[in-house]
């Protein structure tokens, strides 16, 4: 008989952070899905199911190690290979410390451009739920000095088209709206601030309302976040990471969920970090996970 309920990977991310013995906790409680806990089963005793991928070195909470590495991006190939093979309904992931990985000498800027490279997404957007906010970014990971010449027409534009897709096709919002912030103070000042949302953003909403999808902006980011206009919107696009976070992660902190849009399969996971002082203490809030698991079902439930 088959089972009725998903199957959820959840990939227990840098194995010196928090992420482990969240986890455990999370498997331990009651849930509407199967978890599929992914990493090595010495730092995970306790979960009653476990896709073994082993450590190359023995872990210290809250000690980086560069030798696991390799171990933290093979816990993340174990949950991909089994999504895009309908093995799992979805993946939620704990966080990874991008620092160690580039610290043992490989490229790596975030689970969002990892998951997008191998498994073959065109475009892939980072957006975060909590608080009552959904708020999508134009850029993820870049340095502030090079985020105006990442963005571009053709991006902003495809970044709208993806999320307007999912927000249809994984939130179930029949006609999704959209408000785009601009990237200068003032969205430019007519110019007199900046040109890229005259030339830039401009345009791409331009497209995109011409294609059916309901965006309207640029805004400027300082007036875009007041709840009369957050009444009228189901998605903000901002421009880049500390320009939409700021204001979701005080709404929502501890209870944020990053969903990455785009994908293939449903992706969700947690809006903080590793946490290295905490590992080991049995003081982590395991809150933030347990949200993205409770998405990840929902989003499964209606695919």
């Amino acid at each position: 008989m088959r089972n009725a309920k998903p199957v959820i990977a959840l990939t227990s991310g840098e194995p010196a952070g928090i992420g482990p013995e969240l986890c455990v906790r999370l498997s331990q409680q009651t849930s509407s899905a199967d978890l599929a806990v992914i990493g090595d089963r010495s730092i995970l005793a306790g979960c009653p199911r476990i896709e073994h991928v082993p450590l190359a070195h023995p872990r210290v909470p809250g000690k980086l190690d560069p030798a696991n590495a390799r171990y933290v991006l093979a816990v993340l190939d174990r949950a991909i290979r089994g999504c895009l093979e309908g093995e799992f309904a979805a993946m939620v992931t704990a966080p990874v410390q991008k620092s160690v990985i580039n610290d043992a000498g490989i490229a790596f800027t975030g689970h969002t451009e990892y998951l997008a490279e191998h498994s073959g997404a065109a475009q892939v957007v980072m957006m975060l739920v909590g608080g009552g906010l959904r708020v999508a970014l134009a850029t993820t990971h870049l340095p502030l000095s090079e985020v105006p010449r990442t963005i571009t027409t053709n991006g902003v534009s495809s970044a709208l088209r993806v999320i307007d897709a999912d927000l249809k096709r994984r939130f179930r919002i029949a006609r999704p709206r959209i408000l785009v912030a601009g990237l200068n103070p003032h969205s430019g000042e007519s110019g007199h601030l900046g040109r890229e949302d005259i030339e830039v953003i401009a345009p791409a909403i331009a497209a995109a309302l011409a294609g059916g999808i309901d965006a309207k902006g640029p805004i400027p980011a300082d007036t875009l976040f007041v709840p009369e206009r957050l009444r009228q919107a189901d998605c903000v696009l901002a421009m880049y990471h500390d320009q939409g976070l700021p204001v979701l992660k005080y709404a929502s902190f501890g209870r944020g969920v990053n969903v990455t849009l785009g994908l293939p399969f449903i992706r969700t996971s947690v809006d903080h970090g590793t946490a290295l002082d905490l590992a080991g203490t049995g003081r982590a809030d395991a809150g933030s996970l347990a949200e993205a698991l409770k998405l990840a079902i929902d989003l499964a439930s209606a695919s």
